[in-house]
């Protein structure tokens, strides 16, 4: 972006005065200006109107006063290229073109979107086809429909793709206090990044949420959210359009492990992006964290007046990792002289109904509670529904009482509600007031306090170790070709990656090679058109003999010929068997054209696709985030010594997963894939046993 662009960015977003252009829809925006209460000049432009809305219209943009910060524009889309011209050249800061039938509609709109780009100049251009800007700090909204939403000081920025469903989330009864609101539309010049970029400056922005089908520059992205990170203000990302149709295909295992979803699920990884899978989510999570912030860890003190909410805060408290601790004996019996003699004493804590809405009672019980060391504390209060208000005293007696027992232990917390719809907003707004997040759903609550105490600690972790930025420029997709795997694991050997000991053959040859190899051994047919050896029946293990060696040669040549005469070699790569391992890894690397290399890890062997058992790293990676990744599979149980079983040399096993990364990223060497299945994980190092390799052609 250009510092020209920037500088006209900041005005959009903080406009002294604003134009709207157009019609009916020019005339919404007026009102919903004049309905958030923004103060500065406004003025009208259409040639056909004396006034919209109390302002005189004007026959021209340039007949304006001055050039104005930001622009609503709602014309027919070859008056809007000619408009932005006019705005462009008279000095106007930022557009939101509203107008659609651009690059979505095919190649005429693509066209038409390009002379838009090309009209708009140095303009900060939203869109187009794209609902605008709702600036809640200031008073702001450059947006066609009446929007809902409030701004107690302090909020999140959300940004998403899509307009309905911005306006959507402004409608939304959960009393999430909001800092903006962009729909970004078609994205043509302003994207994603950069508002996070820039809204990252403002104070008031405490959080940002992001709705995305797909991201159009992944480098910028990045420099975005790291910017994000730094500032300490988390993004949380709704990812949709996840279906594999889009995904491009491999030869190796990695097709079905890695696909697009799995390289966006790296990339928030990565940057410690938060990742919510439904819009009730999406707010609960940023609701959490701009008013009760992030989490130091993952103990939590849980209060509710029902057995029942006891248990369901348990039960998935333990599904998705926070601890609802033990409590301490001094604290249970402190506990039992201030409970009645029917509760249970434990964490969460049923407080039981007969102290239920009494201060003087509740009060001394959740200091108690709460005078143990925890990260954060959470309260299930559903409230009555309209109408029944005689008994939401007590309510709010409980509420007051847990307000005041966080604030004395200095807790995040939040109030929640076992179902949405019982949290009343004139509850939430009070919540949100005192700095108490007002939750709606046990689930969605105790996954937004999860996801903060990940955020936390992830956030660390990168400030501490920070990866190298992704290496992009040159991940254009090239023409590939596959090389066979004796070649394969020669270039492996000279790179300091052991492979099994072994040499290549002519079939006659093979029984006399086997004998000086020592048996038993494996025999594997040497051609760069098999990539799976199994399924062709073009290898056979435990060979203890040169007869069986023999009669696996003429027996593979059979096999191999009914699979695909084309493939049929009369090559055979013969290799001493290995001991068993400790565990079998599945190790891939493979260039994407818009994330660059990526390494997927995975439980190794035949069962790789029936397990599952992946995770997906982009490149480059430090040592730590390469062990964290093998942390996270369930096969580092094998490797960290499983019931008693001896433990991996965890030392060497990194030290070959670098090498392998050095190895495939390595522009000269010209890899664009690379999968070996399995690596064998040793008590004292590694072996690579099965590989497959692609170059750029």
């Amino acid at each position: 972006m250009t510092p020209k662009r920037r500088a006209n960015l900041d005005r959009l977003l903080r406009p002294r005065h604003v134009a709207v252009i157009g019609g009916r829809d020019a005339e919404t925006v007026a009102g919903e200006c004049a309905r958030i209460g923004f103060t500065g000049p406004l003025w009208s432009v259409n040639p056909k109107r004396v006034e919209i809305r109390g302002h005189r219209c004007f026959a021209s943009v340039e007949d304006l006063p001055e050039a104005p910060d930001a622009v609503f524009l709602a014309v027919p889309k070859d008056a809007s290229i000619d408009t932005l011209a006019k705005l462009n050249a008279m000095g106007a800061g930022g557009v939101v073109c509203y107008t659609a039938g651009f690059g979505e509609t095919g190649q005429d709109g693509a066209n038409a979107e390009a002379r838009l780009v090309e009209a708009a100049g140095d303009l900060a251009l939203v869109g187009p086809n794209c609902y605008g800007i709702i600036n809640y700090v200031d008073r702001v909204a450059l947006w066609p429909f009446a929007h809902g939403g409030r701004c107690p000081g302090f909020g999140a920025a959300i940004v998403t793709q899509s307009g309905m469903l911005s306006s959507d989330l402004t409608m939304s009864q959960r009393s999430v206090p909001f800092a903006y609101m962009v729909s970004a539309g078609n994205q043509t010049m302003l994207r994603l990044e950069d508002f996070v970029d820039a809204l990252s400056e403002r104070q008031e922005v405490r959080a940002f949420g992001l709705h995305t089908e797909g991201l159009k520059d992944v480098a910028a992205f990045e420099k975005a959210a790291l910017k994000a990170l730094a500032a300490g203000k988390p993004i949380v990302a709704l990812k949709t359009g996840t279906s594999r149709l889009g995904s491009s295909l491999t030869i190796s295992h990695t097709g079905s492990l890695s696909g697009t979803e799995e390289l966006y699920e790296a990339l928030f990884d990565r940057l410690g992006i938060i990742r919510v899978t439904s819009p009730a989510q999406l707010l609960e999570t940023v609701k959490f964290l701009t008013v009760s912030g992030t989490l130091k860890g993952r103990r939590i003190a849980g209060l509710t007046c029902s057995g029942g909410g006891a248990t369901m805060l348990a039960d998935h408290a333990e599904t998705i990792g926070l601890d609802f601790a033990a409590l301490p004996e001094t604290t249970t019996q402190e506990l039992r002289t201030q409970l009645p003699s029917t509760a249970t004493v434990t964490n969460p804590l049923d407080y039981t109904t007969p102290i239920w809405g009494m201060r003087e009672r509740t009060l001394p019980v959740f200091k108690t509670l709460l005078s143990d060391p925890y990260d954060a504390a959470v309260i299930v209060q559903d409230y009555p529904a309209p109408g029944l208000d005689e008994s939401k005293v007590f309510y709010r007696n409980d509420t007051d009482s847990f307000v005041e027992a966080v604030q004395a232990a200095g807790l995040p917390a939040a109030v929640c509600s076992t179902l949405p719809e019982n949290l009343d907003a004139a509850t939430r707004d009070d919540l949100v007031a005192v700095g108490v997040a007002p939750m709606q759903g046990i689930h969605e609550c105790l996954n937004a306090m999860e996801q903060a105490a990940w955020y936390q600690r992830r956030r660390t972790e990168i400030l501490l170790d920070p990866a190298p930025a992704l290496a992009l420029k040159d991940s254009s997709a090239d023409s590939v070709r596959p090389i066979d795997e004796a070649m394969a694991k020669e270039m492996l050997q000279n790179f300091g990656i052991p492979t099994p000991r072994g040499l290549v053959a002519m079939g006659a040859d093979a029984p006399h090679i086997a004998e000086q190899l020592g048996f038993p051994v494996a025999l594997k047919m040497v051609s760069a058109r098999l990539p799976h050896k199994t399924e062709a029946g073009a290898v056979t293990l435990g060979l203890t003999d040169a007869s069986a060696v023999a009669a696996a040669v003429t027996k593979m040549r059979h096999d191999v010929c009914d699979y695909d005469p084309s493939t049929l070699t009369d090559c055979f790569l013969i290799e001493r068997m290995m001991e068993p391992p400790i565990a079998e890894l599945m190790v891939s690397i493979r260039k994407d054209p818009q994330f660059g290399h990526a390494m997927t890890l995975a439980s190794g062997g035949i069962l790789v696709e029936l397990l599952a058992d992946a995770i997906t790293v982009l490149l480059p990676a430090t040592r730590l985030d390469i062990d964290r990744a093998l942390s996270r599979l369930c096969i580092d149980k094998l490797l960290s010594g499983y019931r008693g079983k001896p433990k991996a040399h965890r030392p060497a096993l990194l030290d070959t997963l670098e090498r392998l990364v050095a190895f495939a990223t390595e522009k000269n060497n010209g890899i664009s894939e690379i999968e070996i299945n399995p690596l064998f994980v040793l008590g004292d190092g590694t072996c690579a046993v099965d590989v497959l390799m692609q170059v750029s052609a």
